[in-house]
């Protein structure tokens, strides 16, 4: 079965287009779930990266096959050699460049971009693995990824909502209610271990705020917490960070 793919291989028409078209199809299919929840990079994004990557790889080969045939007497004149592996080294490096750009830090101090830029790396090196025509490799690849992208982002939800430490973000409207919040917070069996308070003139934000590092003596409570904080009418917002 493996040895009818042999063709699909080598460097001809129906190889490049089934090698592009399917890392479009892939990247597309893994930016689905970013763009569905409005991240910097989605749908069209991975797919132009797998894409791109996969053309690069097919750039390296086509370029090492005219060297050794077609080009072969004009390279051996000049002494030019090529090295196939360096185009998918600088991919896997210039995709570097692009995930740090999703990457932000928010005024609550939270980290985001994270999973975008690791599936933009994953999605290029996927594509390089297009590219190269190791579709067994693809294969599996995409599963995994599709899997970590839209399956196990359930499972994420359900071991965060039921462990037993969290952040809070809360904005009130002075320095005077931080006693009154952290009253509210012990009284529902929860321990706080640290606690950073801003002034609101070192963030976006115009009322002081605070975030609330907790340890919780009781799972599932999280949802009870930022309900019972909410109720101050001090308070203007409070999320989970």
């Amino acid at each position: 079965m493996l040895q009818g793919l042999d063709y699909l291989r080598e460097i001809n028409t129906a190889s490049v287009l089934l090698r592009l078209t399917l890392a479009m199809f892939c990247g597309g299919m893994i930016g689905l779930e970013r763009a569905r929840k409005h991240r910097p990079a989605g749908f069209r994004t991975y797919m132009l990266v797998c894409m791109a990557a996969a053309l690069t790889m097919l750039l390296s080969q086509y370029e090492s096959y005219m060297l050794a045939h077609a080009w072969a007497q004009k390279a051996a004149e000049i002494g030019i050699r090529t090295d196939v592996s360096r185009f998918g080294a600088q991919v896997i490096n210039g995709i570097g460049f692009l995930g740090a750009g999703t990457i932000l830090v928010t005024g609550q101090q939270k980290v985001k971009g994270l999973t975008t830029a690791a599936g933009l790396w994953a999605s290029a090196c996927m594509g390089l693995a297009v590219g190269a025509g190791f579709y067994e490799c693809v294969g599996l690849a995409f599963l995994l990824i599709f899997v970590a992208v839209h399956i196990l982002p359930t499972v994420e939800l359900y071991v965060i909502e039921n462990a037993r430490n969290m952040n809070i973000y809360v904005e009130f409207q002075s320095l005077d209610n931080v006693s009154e919040i952290i009253g509210r917070i012990k009284a529902q069996d929860v321990t706080i271990y640290e606690v950073e308070v801003d002034h609101g003139k070192q963030t976006l934000s115009q009322h002081p705020n605070a975030i609330f590092s907790l340890r919780m003596n009781q799972k599932g409570t999280h949802a009870k917490i930022l309900a019972t904080i909410s109720e101050l009418e001090s308070v203007y917002i409070v999320k989970d960070t």
